[in-house]
């Protein structure tokens, strides 16, 4: 065995690039020509030779390295492997930051920043700065008890916003999964309060989806007295079923008049930030009737860039509400909304034209749910497309004027 005159008089002869001097139990004092020295102790893991570094002499003595070796030898009686842990030690060292949550949840949010849309990105901060940081930013992490975050989120169901309270959660788990896969917590938490939560229940957007209402719908909006752009954008939104917020911030630029082609620009989509920027457009062909529509419009706002400009400020798309306000008006409040318009041409398209979902859903721009191929399917249906909305416009027509009112049969519950 070792003493400490041994190890203070260790050298390594000139000729050798190291030399060993043996303790027991594995432990050994490694010399080199530079005269630098390091405690290391033999493992052995299915008879295979490893070995753990313990240090360098004399700043860690040999009393330290015999307990050292000691303590590794009752990490791998407990079926811990000490290399491996001392690995994983090293890596948690090396990470940057503290382990409060708040310092965790931005350095996450950073992290995925650069693939997240603008939206996405507010609505994470949001969730944070709002409802989560004010309440247990300061706190450690892995200290962070479930009970602690069942308070914070109660606060959210408080003020009865269930929904919000869904999403606040969500963005919790996403940092506690972070923590843990950074080894600033030991576990994710947010599991155990998914059933701790108020039930909600997901209520769709009102809309009317029965050719008997849609009719008077499209009577009344003929007969709305409001400016001509909201007058022009509740005529559009029927026939084109496209987002509000894509139809509203319709600029000149993207329509084309001769090839009867609205190209909405990837980057104006509903997509993930990659979506956005390797995205192709979404092509919506005009029927006859959206093209007479946007000649008449063109008149009055083609010397802008919006077709749809806001009444206060004309280089501004016009607001939502601006239809919104003028379904109301027109007593359809709770009945049908501006997003309603999408679910009414799914639904008739569907059952009352028989045109494939394939086709609607590409219409729609929900790649996603395209049946043969989802995401991966790059099929836009154009052509279909464009015989669909000039069959659906000219069907407008005919229920406007009472033509073609088809009850549909509704399926026995």
């Amino acid at each position: 065995m070792l003493t400490d005159t041994d190890c203070k008089n260790a050298t390594c002869p000139p000729d050798r690039k190291r030399a060993r001097l043996t303790d027991a139990g594995g432990l050994y004092l490694e010399t080199s020509p530079n005269g630098s020295k390091r405690w290391f102790a033999k493992l052995y893991a299915n008879g295979k030779e490893t070995r753990l570094a313990l240090g360098s002499y004399p700043a860690v003595s040999l009393k330290e390295a015999r307990m050292a070796r000691d303590a590794a030898k009752q990490q791998k009686a407990s079926g811990i492997n000490p290399v491996q842990a001392r690995k994983v030690e090293k890596l948690k060292a090396i990470i940057p930051g503290t382990d409060t949550f708040e310092a965790t949840a931005r350095e996450w949010i950073e992290l995925h920043r650069p693939r997240w849309s603008d939206a996405h990105h507010a609505r994470e901060l949001r969730n944070l700065e709002k409802d989560l940081l004010p309440y247990i930013g300061s706190r450690p992490v892995r200290e962070i008890e479930p009970v602690e975050l069942l308070a914070v989120v109660r606060r959210v169901e408080d003020r009865g916003a269930l929904v919000a309270a869904s999403r606040v959660l969500s963005t919790a788990r996403s940092v506690f999964l972070y923590a843990v896969a950074t080894a600033r917590a030991s576990r994710e938490i947010t599991g155990d309060l998914k059933r701790a939560l108020k039930p909600h229940t997901k209520k769709n957007l009102p809309a009317i989806v029965t050719p008997a209402e849609l009719a008077g719908l499209l009577r009344a909006s003929d007969g709305y007295k409001g400016g001509p752009v909201v007058r022009a954008a509740l005529a559009m939104a029927p026939i084109l079923f496209q987002r509000p917020g894509n139809l509203r911030t319709m600029r000149w630029q993207d329509v084309d008049l001769q090839a009867r082609l609205w190209h909405i620009p990837s980057e104006d989509m509903k997509r993930t930030k990659e979506g956005k920027i390797n995205g192709q457009p979404h092509v919506v062909p005009l029927p006859t009737q959206a093209v007479a529509i946007l000649k008449a419009l063109h008149h009055l706002t083609g010397g802008g860039t919006y077709v749809f400009p806001g009444l206060r400020n004309p280089k501004a798309p016009m607001s939502e509400a601006g239809v919104s306000a003028a379904l109301n008006a027109m007593g359809y409040k709770d009945v049908h909304t501006w997003h309603g318009y999408r679910a009414t041409g799914r639904t008739l398209i569907r059952q009352v034209l028989k045109y494939q979902k394939d086709v609607i859903e590409a219409q729609l721009a929900h790649v996603g749910q395209i049946t043969h191929g989802g995401a991966y399917d790059r099929a836009t249906h154009l052509e279909e497309r464009t015989v669909m909305v000039q069959e659906w416009a000219d069907y407008l027509d005919k229920l406007r004027t009472g033509a073609d009112i088809i009850p549909l049969v509704q399926k026995a519950a």
